[in-house]
């Protein structure tokens, strides 16, 4: 039985369709349907039972897809004991940032995949909240701070953030001064998050309300250039508008406190010699840069 084809039949049973499994795999839909008819040739039995909705498992797909999952890891592991000292294979599904990921951590990636001719890397680039046991990725890198979650998180690098208003917000509504003031400004968020601010050694956390909200910190970037609130950003994807004085730093006396860049997994006893590649590489990434990678104080 090929192991493409079990793989494949994994990534079905867990995406719960072909469609879903199609896009993780970054193949068409007909070349899932034939390596998943072949296992049940194989087989003889039905593993999937076809929805309009998606894809089930049957009783027998039940049964089999844990014991073919364990298979892949098995197989996985007895590559990395063959290849060369270093040598990386097979495929690394990660999720990233869109605001920061395509310029500072997409050279890190095509470094690894320069690294290792062997390894697929395979990246989405969004910065909604991705499941990544439902959705099937490796891991994640995320900036910010760590909400509380059953997966596993390696600190790589510091992330510095600062609340900024246009001039012309500025003037209008005035400049807080504490952070109990931020209830009466129009905050720009991604969601619902709270805000962090550092009172000496003690942190004080406020939840701003506001009425333009964005998943992208370029788009909570042009809301601030036209005076629509304050917002909460890294210095990454404001120092330039900071210097030319289409931004200004408000609150300067409660500071938020430094985050930081994450590379997240699903929990596991050990992590995969690919992931801990892709970690080291980052770790380093950040420890060379004099400002950590760009992202700024």
């Amino acid at each position: 039985m090929d192991i493409e084809d079990l793989r494949t039949f994994v990534e079905v049973a867990d995406a719960g369709g072909v469609s879903p499994a199609a896009r993780r795999l970054g193949v068409s839909k007909s070349i899932v349907s034939r390596q998943l008819a072949r296992i049940e040739a194989e087989l003889g039995v039905q593993l999937l039972a076809r929805t309009t909705r998606g894809a089930a498992l049957t009783e027998a797909g039940a049964a089999f897809r844990d014991h073919a999952a364990r298979a892949c890891a098995e197989i996985d592991t007895a590559r990395d004991m063959l290849l060369p000292d270093g040598e990386l294979c097979g495929r690394l599904r990660i999720a990233a940032p869109l605001t920061f990921g395509p310029t500072h951590l997409a050279p890190v990636l095509a470094d690894m995949a320069r690294r290792h001719p062997q390894l697929h890397v395979h990246t989405v680039y969004s910065d909604r909240f991705v499941d990544l046991i439902a959705e099937g990725f490796d891991c994640a890198i995320r900036f910010g701070y760590l909400q509380d979650s059953n997966l596993i998180a390696r600190h790589v690098g510091p992330f510095y953030g600062k609340l900024v208003a246009s001039p012309d917000y500025i003037k209008a509504h005035g400049s807080p001064e504490t952070p109990d003031e931020l209830v009466d400004h129009q905050a720009l968020m991604q969601g619902t998050e709270a805000w962090q601010f550092m009172d000496g050694d003690k942190i004080i956390t406020v939840r701003p309300q506001g009425r333009f909200k964005a998943d992208n910190g370029a788009a909570l970037v042009a809301a601030a250039l036209a005076g629509l609130g304050i917002a909460w950003l890294p210095g990454g994807i404001t120092d330039d508008h900071i210097a030319s004085g289409a931004l200004v730093v408000v609150m300067t006396r409660y500071p938020p406190p430094p985050a930081g860049v994450y590379v997240i997994r699903p929990p596991s006893q050990h992590p995969s010699r690919k992931v801990r590649v892709l970690t080291e590489m980052l770790i380093a990434c950040f420890e060379k840069a004099s400002r950590p990678a760009g992202v700024g104080r």
